[in-house]
C-alpha cells in the first residue's frame, strides 16, 4: 500500500496482494486505512477484491461504494474487468452508470486514473 498524489489528490494505492475485500468489514478497513493515510480516493486493485464482490446480487459491491460515497471518498477499481462484464449485464450497466460519475470508477490502469484525475481537476 501507499499513498501518492495525483493531480492535487492524495490518493491511497492498495497493492494487488493483500486481504481481499471480500466483506463490509473488509471495506470499512479499506476506508479506515485511506483517513489514516489522509487519502481522498482509493485505487484498488481489481485482484483485491473478494470473489463475489461483483456478483451485484449479494450487494456487497453497493453496500461497500455507498459507504465510499457517505464518507466523501472516491473509490477507483484498477485492472480488467471484461470477463466479468462478458457475463452480467447488470455488471456492465453499473460499471457505465458509475464511469460517468465522480465518486466511483472502473479503470484498466492506474494510467488510465491519472488521465481521469487530470481530466476531473481541470
Amino acid at each position: 500500500m501507499q499513498t501518492i498524489e495525483m493531480s492535487g489528490t492524495k490518493v491511497l494505492v492498495l497493492s494487488a496482494q493483500g486481504v481481499p475485500v471480500a466483506t463490509e468489514a473488509d471495506g470499512n478497513d479499506v476506508i479506515s486505512e485511506a483517513f489514516s493515510a489522509g487519502a481522498t480516493l482509493v485505487a484498488i486493485p481489481v485482484e483485491r477484491l473478494g470473489p463475489d464482490f461483483l456478483r451485484l446480487e449479494t450487494r456487497l459491491a453497493g453496500t461497500v461504494f455507498q459507504k465510499f460515497v457517505n464518507y466523501h471518498l472516491r473509490c477507483a477499481i484498477i485492472g480488467d474487468v471484461t470477463a466479468l462484464l462478458e457475463g452480467s449485464k447488470a455488471l456492465r450497466d453499473f460499471v457505465r452508470e458509475t464511469n460517468k460519475g465522480r465518486s466511483i470508477w472502473f479503470l484498466a490502469t492506474i494510467g488510465d486514473l491519472e488521465a481521469r484525475m487530470a481530466r476531473e481537476n481541470t
